[in-house]
């Protein structure tokens, strides 16, 4: 089963702020909630870069690894997730507004426990939602 989970944040941030934010993979754990991330293959600024992340507390979490599909800066990157656990898809894109922009953040994932994901979508939306705060946060220039 495939399921969509799609979140958004206005930051009051210039585009170009928050994708460069946003794309520094190393500065992930300082928004996005329990995340590290690294670059493991390529540049992480290109179609066909690999990313790693591991999401959890210690040694109890799990390892999504990425390939980077698309690179259109400051507009969106999106991902196709090749990890056993996370499949899919996943993009972020930057939206300009006046006095700033929107970040919406979309997951396509395959979900193998199709009963769970009504319990799951829930949780990975608010997950997703203070990740996004953080992030605002972050490109202001603030903690979040």
């Amino acid at each position: 089963m495939t399921v969509r989970l799609l979140v958004g944040e206005d930051v009051a941030a210039e585009p170009s702020r928050v994708f460069a934010v946003l794309t520094d993979w190393p500065r992930h754990q300082e928004w996005m909630l329990l995340t590290r991330a690294e670059v493991t293959g390529g540049d992480g600024r290109s179609a066909g870069s690999r990313l790693s992340a591991f999401t959890g507390v210690g040694v109890l979490g799990f390892l999504d690894t990425m390939e980077i599909t698309g690179w259109d800066p400051p507009r969106s990157v999106s991902v196709r997730h090749t990890g056993r656990l996370v499949r899919g898809t996943g993009e972020f894109r930057v939206l300009p507004r006046p006095g700033g922009c929107r970040v919406e953040w979309e997951e396509l994932l395959e979900v193998p426990a199709e009963a769970l994901w009504p319990l799951a979508r829930p949780v990975a939306a608010l997950f997703f939602g203070v990740s996004l705060r953080r992030l605002g946060a972050l490109a202001r220039g603030r903690e979040g």
